[in-house]
């Protein structure tokens, strides 16, 4: 009878060792091939996600696997096996139930890691992995809606690495990794309608892109630097923040902003105003709306926003919701809600806290 026992003790041993020695082949070889076509997608695309990628795939297999492995295995599982192993020994020698046990319970506990490996190589042979769009795929199907965690990530762009604060989760513009690009302060001329932050590539306070929903100004390379297919516009008034999301595709904030023409989009009025609230207010006619949305340059103006005028033409816009903005009236508010010369909802004069992210 011990002769058996340590036949089967070395069995066992040389099965799990088997077993373990495989998975962990697999899951490097997974990893690095994961890894690979994360860095050879991610050209300036979401980086956010990049970064979020990489750690996902460490906690998913290293953390996962070696977790499991160690204390499921040698541990827990091994433990049990032995000991079950041991009771039908002392009940019967019949190597058939042996083989069953080696080759059955064995291997159903292992089941449930080798499947959550196979569910990480399935991900590399669906879909068509090559160049961006496999990235995209990666990170919408995949990660958006597993991750929750909004938190300062490290982002390369180019040589140069900066720490940004990556918002996760829906907070009002739709589930996803959101990089921030700007935060505006309409109390401040920093980014008027005129700036030359709007033209360049020079970023401002870093500083500022390591914190969430604050007061913070910044402007990040992440306005002339990153590609988007979204953009989440929030304004703050007080302690409440108000968000929408336009559904466009570009190369950058920058290749939309910088030369100054104006590129249209057709959200309509009543969403450029639920930015502001219920107190919202704009003239009746014109709603020149988009990037660039200038009447006159003595008249209200907005880089991104909407502008009305009381007629119906664009010759003389008297009221404004938007971010970048100045002209006639008050050309010191430069993100908020002006209003005058009968707008819908009563003259109003609000100086908003705007907050401007990609995906």
């Amino acid at each position: 009878m011990k002769t058996l026992d340590v036949k089967l003790d070395k069995l066992v041993a040389q099965n799990l060792d088997k077993k373990v020695e495989n998975l962990e082949k697999n899951s490097k070889k997974q990893l690095e091939k994961l890894t690979g076509l994360i860095n050879k997608s991610a050209t300036g695309s979401r980086r956010c996600d990049h970064d979020i990628m990489e750690t996902k795939l460490e906690k998913l297999i290293v953390n996962k696997l070696e977790t499991k492995l160690d204390k499921l295995l040698q541990k827990n599982l091994e433990t049990k096996w032995l000991e079950r192993l041991t009771k039908l020994i002392n009940k019967t020698a019949d190597p058939e139930i042996v083989r069953q046990l080696l080759n059955g319970t064995f291997d159903a506990a292992l089941k449930e890691i080798e499947t959550k490996l196979e569910k990480i190589r399935e991900l590399t042979h669906k879909g068509n992995f090559s160049g961006r769009n496999s990235y995209v795929w990666l990170s919408t199907d995949f990660f958006s809606n597993r991750l929750k965690t909004s938190r300062v990530y490290t982002l390369k762009f180019g040589s140069q690495k900066i720490h940004v604060y990556c918002h996760m989760g829906d907070f009002g513009c739709g589930n996803g990794g959101w990089t921030l690009a700007m935060k505006i302060d309409g109390t401040k001329k920093t980014f008027h309608y005129d700036s030359h932050f709007w033209s360049d590539r020079k970023p401002l306070n870093f500083a500022g892109g390591r914190t969430g929903f604050d007061s913070q100004e910044t402007k990040l390379p992440t306005y002339w630097n990153t590609p988007f297919s979204k953009i989440c516009l929030g304004m703050k008034i007080g302690h409440k923040i108000r968000f929408f999301t336009i559904y466009r595709h570009a190369n950058s904030l920058y290749s939309l902003i910088a030369d100054g023409q104006y590129r249209a989009t057709s959200l309509g009025r009543n969403t450029w105003k639920s930015l502001i609230g219920p107190q919202a207010s704009l003239q009746k006619y014109c709603n020149k709306e988009g990037f660039n949305a200038i009447c006159n340059d003595k008249y209200s103006k907005a880089r991104i926003g909407i502008t009305s005028n009381e007629w119906n033409y664009c010759g003389g816009c008297d009221s404004r919701i938007g971010f970048g903005t100045g002209g006639h009236f008050e050309d010191t508010n430069t993100c908020g809600n002006e209003a005058t010369y009968s707008p819908d909802n009563g003259n109003l004069h609000i100086k908003a806290m705007g907050y401007i992210l990609v995906q």
